[in-house]
């Protein structure tokens, strides 16, 4: 009995498993900074980041592989702490989703911090601070859409329209030629002057076959 007490104690003061949440819009971005700011954050807790997840994805939809992943290993007990480095990282799709989302990972025993938003996000407060959180949220993101808009209808007017500038064709062998080499895409992206997503573009491009008439 004894022996039996002294497990159930060692179970009570285990640390908790921690993973990490990282999500960036595009592969222009780098969500390393966001792992800088949670390692920094989570150590100044005495913690360790065990689990990392992370998408290059749209914050409007929920169905992003390693959120899914990340919500499976949750409700599997598996994760007793989140972070992420704002919330936004979650999800920028309205109060609803982020409340349901927040509210399922606590009822499985996991709870959630957030570096950047300066909030606790728990305690009796926690639920109106995240509504607003994610309402702030919302509106970043319809105000990203309003100035899109605004812009393309700019250069329409000008006879112009928006998207990034062509490659030239001695960059894109360039690109392939080092990329045949074995450099990486960053490496690549580099070397060349352009972005990692024109890289990652180039690369994937489908070549265009010209029919005989």
């Amino acid at each position: 009995m004894e022996g039996g007490n002294e497990i159930e104690g060692a179970k009570r003061s285990a640390p908790p498993i921690v993973a990490g949440y990282i999500r960036v819009s595009s592969r222009s971005q780098d969500y390393e900074y966001q792992r800088h700011a949670i390692q920094l954050a989570a150590r100044a807790r005495g913690e360790l980041v065990h689990l990392w997840y992370g998408d290059v994805a749209s914050g409007r939809s929920m169905d992003r592989p390693q959120l899914l992943k990340l919500r499976d290993a949750i409700r599997a007990h598996r994760v007793q702490r989140l972070w992420v480095w704002r919330i936004d990282r979650l999800t920028r799709s309205g109060i609803v989703d982020t409340l349901s989302c927040i509210n399922e990972i606590r009822l499985a025993g996991c709870a959630v911090a957030s570096v950047a938003d300066g909030f606790a996000l728990d305690g009796p407060a926690a639920d109106v601070i995240l509504a607003v959180l994610a309402w702030a949220a919302q509106l970043e993101r319809q105000k990203i859409r309003e100035n899109l808009a605004a812009a393309r209808a700019r250069l329409a007017l000008q006879g112009r329209h928006m998207g990034p500038t062509p490659v030239p064709t001695h960059v894109r062998a360039l690109v392939k030629e080092l990329s045949d080499a074995g450099l990486s895409i960053r490496r690549v992206a580099r070397a060349a002057g352009i972005s990692k997503s024109s890289v990652w573009n180039i690369l994937h491009e489908v070549p265009i076959v010209k029919l005989a008439v």
